[in-house]
């Protein structure tokens, strides 16, 4: 199915100005059946990118990562987390990253993001298969990084939230 015809912006959001830490997407409405989340943009220092749902700081999200830079791959599996990492970023970084949120308006499951993110400069490529261990519908995303005493997200830098239809 053509992506015009499923994904619907929700949100965008450019920063003017580079900001610290964090930037949280809010009131996300409950009418689609995923979310997926596109960021571009370049960092000025090198840390985590990671997500928390409605302000869940419990230890109930685990995340598989797998990363490859043509040389090598590292596999790494972290569960009980009070977060969940999404992206592994360098200093002067210029990257995307690609998040699926799947079933984010269910109130039976479990939620399950598929992320990818890739830096133009290194050649690295990330693939984070996470899970949230909750039945509540995801009406906020926190996307912040671990180190809150730092300016990581540069002027330019855009979030773009989608709502994906059902097919």
């Amino acid at each position: 199915m053509a992506a015009g015809a499923t994904y619907e912006p929700i949100s965008t959001t450019t920063l003017a100005n580079s900001t610290t830490w964090e930037i949280t997407l809010s009131s996300i409405p409950q009418t689609y059946t995923d979310l997926v989340l596109v960021i571009n943009g370049k960092q000025q220092t090198g840390t985590t990118i990671k997500l928390q749902y409605n302000s869940d700081t419990g230890s109930n999200y685990s995340v598989l990562r797998l990363a490859s830079n043509n040389t090598s791959v590292v596999n790494e599996n972290y569960n009980n987390e009070t977060n969940q990492p999404f992206a592994l970023g360098y200093a002067n970084w210029t990257y995307n990253a690609i998040l699926h949120l799947m079933n984010y308006s269910n109130t039976t499951t479990y939620k399950t993001t598929l992320s990818r993110s890739n830096d133009v400069t290194t050649k690295l490529a990330l693939l984070y298969n996470g899970m949230w261990r909750s039945t509540a519908a995801i009406n906020s995303i926190r996307i912040f990084t671990d180190n809150s005493s730092i300016t990581y997200f540069t002027a330019g830098t855009t979030f773009t939230l989608y709502g994906i239809t059902a097919a």
